[in-house]
């Protein structure tokens, strides 16, 4: 009788863990982390300080290298402006940088941007499409510019968005004379974002996605 319970112990517990691994392989099936302008001149003594972008960065190295352990793919965008009258993200210089936290590996692609929009004039989409990717975890600065308006044109192409809004950070911003804290700033545009049933992006927040 002990050895009969044993087996069927031993039965369950496979099944529990074939379960487990499967839900676990659907949950990160054609997905791609995509970690947007986490560069030098975001952090403190930067040229376009955001608030708590450390803490954010810091999310963000932690859900790379949980992409990175299981062998999952990495997408970072680099932005370099080239427009006139840029401030920031000025080429050759060290604020342009990917930041210490999440500096990529040589098997990861890196995409430069001069838009907003990481998918004007890159070749980003080509290679999601390339991959078989349709779901994007989406990490990066500034909230509401770049992350913004990027999981826009990603819904556009047919991909299914989670922001991870913890691992995302901006700035303080100024509507007609009225300074609107970077608080928020952050909280605004990912209520709206993930407005009508999350109709462009789900927000959850890092331990939820590392859970």
């Amino acid at each position: 009788m002990k050895n009969k319970f044993k087996t069927i112990l031993t039965s369950c517990l496979i099944l529990i863990s074939m379960i487990t691994m499967n839900a676990q392989q659907q949950k990160t099936e054609h997905t791609a982390l995509l970690i947007i302008d986490v560069q030098n001149d975001y952090f403190p003594g930067g040229k376009m300080t955001l608030e708590k972008s450390v803490q954010a960065a810091e999310n963000t190295r932690r859900i790379l290298e949980y992409f990175r352990n299981n062998h999952l793919p990495v997408i970072h965008i680099q932005h370099i402006s080239t427009n006139d009258g840029a401030t920031f993200f000025l080429p050759g210089t060290e604020g342009t940088k990917i930041n210490h936290l999440v500096l990529p590996r040589e098997d990861e692609k890196v995409i430069v941007k001069h838009f907003p929009n990481s998918f004007r004039e890159t070749d980003l989409l080509g290679y999601l499409q390339s991959k078989k990717i349709k779901n994007l975890v989406i990490t990066g600065m500034m909230t509401d510019v770049c992350v913004e308006s990027t999981t826009r044109a990603a819904f556009d192409f047919g991909f299914t968005n989670t922001i991870i809004g913890d691992a995302t950070a901006t700035r303080n911003r100024e509507l007609n004379g009225e300074v609107i804290k970077a608080e928020e700033v952050q909280r605004s545009f990912l209520a709206g974002i993930s407005a009508l049933g999350n109709l462009y992006a789900r927000v959850i927040n890092t331990d939820e996605l590392l859970k």
